[in-house]
């Protein structure tokens, strides 16, 4: 298995669910199924696969820094991990998108959350936290 075109391939796919999200304003439905769903669902089963079929020999694990430290020293596992990221963050893009609009909220205010979720994951969901939040008080401010 070529872990380096798996890597490429992935990485691709959810550089489209990015782009999709981009568009989002002017294809919500769309982009909720494709970056929201589809997209996710094709990464995680990527994961999966690859945490099964190619599953880490180097005595790896969860039980301490040290024990994560040896998992990701497999390529296998990496990549697995890469996945993994690949497909939450784009996920929770596609959710914050929804419920920006959901809400109300001006994509141009969300426009930012969304490199910053890619880039740094949890970073971007509390930048669109605080966003949201914010947005929840001025609205009751104006009632």
């Amino acid at each position: 298995m070529d872990l380096e075109l798996i890597f490429s391939a992935t990485s691709l796919l959810a550089m489209a669910g990015w782009l999709v999200l981009l568009a989002s304003p002017w294809f919500p439905r769309v982009a909720d199924v494709i970056a929201g769903i589809a997209l996710p669902v094709i990464l995680s089963l990527g994961y999966v696969i690859i945490s099964i079929a190619l599953p880490a020999e180097n005595g790896g694990g969860f039980g301490s820094l040290a024990e994560v430290q040896r998992l990701f020293t497999s390529q296998s596992a990496l990549l697995a991990g890469w996945i993994h990221f690949l497909a939450f963050d784009l996920f929770v893009g596609a959710w914050i998108c929804r419920t920006a609009r959901d809400a109300g909220i001006r994509f141009w205010l969300v426009l930012p959350c969304l490199p910053v979720t890619f880039l740094f994951g949890p970073a971007g969901f509390v930048m669109f936290q605080a966003i949201r939040e914010g947005q929840t008080s001025a609205r009751r401010m104006q009632t």
